[in-house]
């Protein structure tokens, strides 16, 4: 397996912001979800001594998808800075990192936060 993934990307505070990761195994088939629950963190350092913030992480055994939610309720506790984020899935004996980088985020112009 090729995990991490390394993704930086930027965050508009307050915003519905959605991705999805559909992980391979390492001779580029699916990976199978079944039986796996995600976690998608983000924080203000890595390792346990940073404060953490957990958004939503979805997994969909059918289409093995991992579908990643920052919604506008968690969104507006993230104030305006860079933090460090991980999406991690276990099955209970196993726990795998399948995406890590770092979210940079910025304030809305538009909607009071």
């Amino acid at each position: 397996m090729a995990f991490p993934g390394f993704y930086n990307f930027l965050y508009y505070r307050g915003d519905t912001s959605q991705f999805v990761i559909q992980p391979k195994t390492s001779n580029g088939s699916t990976f199978d979800l079944t039986g796996y629950t995600a976690a998608f963190t983000v924080a203000t350092l890595r390792g346990s001594t940073g404060v953490q913030t957990v958004a939503s992480a979805v997994v969909n055994a059918t289409t093995d998808i991992v579908t990643c939610t920052i919604t506008p309720s968690v969104g507006r506790t993230l104030a305006a800075a860079t933090y460090v984020y991980d999406v991690q899935i276990t099955n209970g004996t196993q726990i795998y990192t399948l995406l890590t980088g770092e979210i940079s985020v910025v304030n809305d112009v538009t909607g009071a936060v």
